[in-house]
């Protein structure tokens, strides 16, 4: 990605109905999503000037909007047809849509019912992370300190910018240490995720997933899995607990940023990316490519 800081970029921002530059994107610093985390948003890839699955994420978000307790001012359609002509009017073939729905400034406390709700949407370049013998060597995982709470601590199916203040700090510590990224448990101690990906393991023709009852079930996620039974893997979504870390001969990360990525470490145990990571990677590059 370009070095350039984001608020310094050219192009266009969609904002509200209308196509603005790049420069002129702003909102108030009494924004009630910038005080009170009233934000939702999706991560979308696009490849070949085609955003990957842009319905299910347009459901996504108007999903976690309404589990926010607000709604999108506008209808789906129209978020979508102004994706594609942002995606034009950028130039932007490869690369990362960012659509983003706030609660606005009318009020400042914990209440904002009144609150006029703000839509955004930004896209850039984004080439692919890795090269295949690159993304083949793999990352490193840190376990996290912080952990997902429990399910009735927030609506966590919503993606939601509150949800992920933990996998912040936790990324953080993690990159301290010399690592890529941590691996979070959740609340009991079970293994959930990255912090913005979901992980897997193999063993041999077996996929083993964590159930995704305390954390986002990503849109990468369920294709990989669709992708692994197509390519006659057995896929378990089950408790995982860390001392069974080492059950296990490979573990990859999914994700939009992520797409499919190797891990070669958590912590001490060590994986060998190899034939799931290899075949999964060729399934799901045809699959975003093919349009």
């Amino acid at each position: 990605m370009s070095g350039i800081p984001f608020d310094q970029r050219e192009g266009f921002i969609w904002l509200d109905g209308e196509f603005v530059e790049w420069s002129q994107a702003r909102l108030h610093v009494l924004t009630h999503g910038l005080h009170y985390a009233s934000t939702v948003y999706e991560g979308e890839r696009v490849y070949n000037g085609k955003v990957f699955k842009l319905r299910e994420h347009t459901e996504r978000l108007y999903r976690s909007a309404q589990l926010m307790d607000f709604a999108i001012p506008f209808e789906p359609h129209v978020l979508e047809a102004a994706s594609h002509e942002l995606l034009q009017r950028n130039q932007v073939a490869d690369g990362y849509l960012r659509p983003v729905a706030w609660r606005g400034s009318e009020m400042i406390s914990t209440s904002a019912r009144f609150n006029s709700v703000h839509v955004a949407i930004a896209c850039w370049q984004w080439p692919s992370y890795f090269d295949p013998a690159a993304r083949m060597a793999g990352i490193r995982l840190k376990t996290a300190t912080w952990r997902r709470p429990p399910p009735s601590s927030s609506p966590f199916e919503a993606k939601a910018s509150g949800h992920y203040q933990i996998a912040t700090l936790s990324k953080h510590d993690a990159e301290n240490s010399g690592y890529h990224d941590a691996l979070m448990l959740d609340w009991r101690g079970h293994v959930a995720e990255a912090t913005s990906a979901n992980v897997f393991f193999a063993k041999g023709r077996n996929l083993y997933t964590p159930v995704p009852d305390c954390f986002l079930d990503g849109i990468t996620r369920q294709t990989v899995i669709e992708l692994a039974k197509a390519l006659d893997y057995q896929v378990f979504e089950t408790t995982i607990l860390p001392t069974q870390l080492g059950d296990f001969d490979e573990c990859f990360l999914t994700g939009t940023a992520a797409e499919i990525t190797p891990v070669q470490s958590i912590d001490d145990q060590h994986y060998r990316p190899g034939d799931a990571c290899r075949e999964l990677i060729a399934a799901y590059t045809s699959t975003v490519n093919a349009g």
